[in-house]
């Protein structure tokens, strides 16, 4: 809420059959969403000088569901680009569920909007399942009322500490500055999942791999690509860095809403040789994240008592966590688990995630799995087309990948191309 910029998310559902109807979806939203302590919730401003006081969560009365579900006259991806720098509505609840126009290839979405200090991606997912056919309804204060993470007693080595400090505030380098300011973009294309099969077989000798490590190895292929500069840089300057959001969850706590996640950064293995080279690069970095997951879940609870003592440390973390040589690209993917499944007995097609905007010079990466679908989002505050560069360079990357697979797992060369999505 202090790093000045709108904090919107966003979620999109594509379903195949007919049109919502809009009191059907205002009535499932009431039924499965109403005993939900987390919809409840306004974020109230500081009650004295923003230093001195911090932001509160107040819960109001229940919403009303027919200011929170509406229609748009805009189709899903229109919609989502003018969401990006949109500030959702102060003095309710911070979460809206729009019904858009038809998408061009015929299916009907649902889009759900959160600013992300209400909710993260995975409560969007916990929320969109809780609607579909098969769920049971949720029972009130079934959910945490506010997004915490559990306190543990601090038991990090100092030297895995010192390190995890420096390597989440050590400055890295900057995408190269857009000629005429800084432009917020959206680019959505839905990949082929025959190349993407064959990548994730990458390297031919391993054990696979997943969807963060092969979008966050594309990504260290297609920044170089975009910007040349940053990977001729003279050997020992700073990196380019990804930023990856963690899960701070445990099994038990898998539905609560919030925004429980972390993030973890990462430098790109910009001087990897080749593309099935740099995944292997990014499947060695990830291979700490569980260790600093567990660091990041000791440390923030001490963390958050401090800021809240200090509201004005707040503001400078946010301001210094914005600024684009700590926070270059953020990378996220994930799959959706519930196939089939229907709304009101229409077919889920495809998940699309709207990454939030984040400061002039970032970007934001972020790929979705239903089934057979995935859907790639980009989100920049670049150029004003660089989130279709950075996308078709992603596509080209993954595409390089799969084709370095053996003959007999290649993806056939006629579908080796990506597709703009609804």
């Amino acid at each position: 809420m202090r790093d000045g910029l709108p904090g919107t998310i966003g979620t999109v559902a594509l379903f195949t059959g007919e049109p919502f109807d809009l009191g059907e979806l205002r009535s499932r939203v009431s039924e499965r969403w109403g005993g939900l302590d987390r919809m409840h919730q306004v974020l109230e401003p500081p009650r004295g000088p923003a230093a001195l006081s911090g932001h509160r969560w107040a819960v109001t009365q229940p919403f009303d569901a027919a200011e929170h579900v509406r229609a748009c006259d805009l189709e899903p991806q229109p919609l989502m680009a003018a969401s990006i720098g949109r500030r959702l509505p102060s003095g309710r609840p911070l979460w809206q569920l729009l019904v858009p126009k038809a998408a061009p290839t015929g299916e009907h979405a649902l889009v759900l909007l959160a600013h992300h200090a209400l909710l993260d991606g995975s409560s969007m997912a916990t929320l969109l399942r809780l609607l579909m056919d098969d769920a049971r309804p949720a029972r009130t204060g079934a959910t945490a009322p506010a997004p915490s993470v559990p306190r543990q007693r601090l038991s990090v080595r100092p030297a895995d500490l010192s390190r995890e400090l420096r390597d989440s505030n050590a400055p890295g380098q900057r995408l190269p500055s857009a000629p005429g300011g800084a432009h917020p973009s959206l680019a959505v294309t839905r990949l082929d999942p025959d190349v993407v099969r064959s990548a994730r077989r990458q390297p031919a000798d391993g054990r696979g791999a997943t969807l963060n490590e092969l979008l966050l190895g594309a990504l260290s292929g297609a920044l170089p690509a975009c910007y040349g500069a940053t990977s001729s840089r003279p050997r020992g300057s700073a990196p380019l860095y990804a930023t990856v959001p963690v899960d701070l969850r445990s099994r038990c706590e898998a539905q609560q809403l919030g925004n429980l996640i972390t993030a973890v950064r990462l430098p790109l293995p910009l001087g990897a040789d080749s593309p099935a080279g740099r995944l292997h690069a990014c499947q060695k970095l990830m291979a700490d994240l569980p260790d600093r997951r567990e660091i990041h879940q000791r440390v923030l609870p001490v963390l958050e008592g401090v800021v809240r003592a200090l509201p004005w440390l707040t503001t400078v973390l946010a301001k210094r966590m914005a600024r684009p040589e700590i926070t270059t690209a953020v990378c996220t993917a994930f799959k959706w688990r519930d196939n089939p499944s229907h709304l009101h007995g229409r077919r889920l097609s495809s998940v699309v995630s709207l990454p939030a905007l984040s400061s002039p010079g970032t970007t934001s990466v972020s790929l979705v799995q239903t089934a057979d679908a995935y859907v790639l989002t980009v989100v920049s505050h670049l150029g004003p087309d660089d989130s279709r560069r950075i996308a078709d360079a992603v596509a080209a990357e993954l595409a390089a990948v799969a084709a370095s697979a053996p003959a007999s797992a290649q993806a056939p060369p006629a579908s080796a191309q990506a597709s703009p999505a609804p």
